[in-house]
């Protein structure tokens, strides 16, 4: 199923907010290794988890993390497709001309 248009820039736009906090990029430093449980998570932050279920919320919204139940635990992962589209977005500004002349406004 495709996204429709209307909504990359708001996939976008949360997925830059996700990563704009140290400890979400802490996260998703430790989940480039493996899934993870929460209670790995919150030992290798040494945060709580209530904290934490607030960044991963952020991560999962932005669609940048997966999750799945397994019995009493949720493991996350890498949403990789997701960090494709933040990629490929920045790439499209490499390819954009700089205009070097000055332009007036109103003139």
């Amino acid at each position: 199923m495709q996204t429709p248009a209307a909504t990359i820039p708001h996939l976008i736009a949360a997925g830059f907010h996700a990563l704009s906090d140290p400890l979400r990029i802490s996260v998703l430093e430790l989940l480039r290794q493996q899934e993870l449980c929460v209670c790995d998570l919150c030992a290798a932050l040494e945060v709580s988890q209530s904290k934490l279920s607030f960044h991963l919320k952020t991560l999962k919204e932005a669609g940048l993390v997966n999750s799945r139940q397994e019995g009493r635990w949720i493991y996350y992962s890498l949403n990789i497709p997701q960090f494709n589209v933040l990629e490929e977005y920045l790439a499209g500004f490499r390819h954009t001309r700089v205009i070097s002349s000055v332009r007036r406004c109103c003139d």
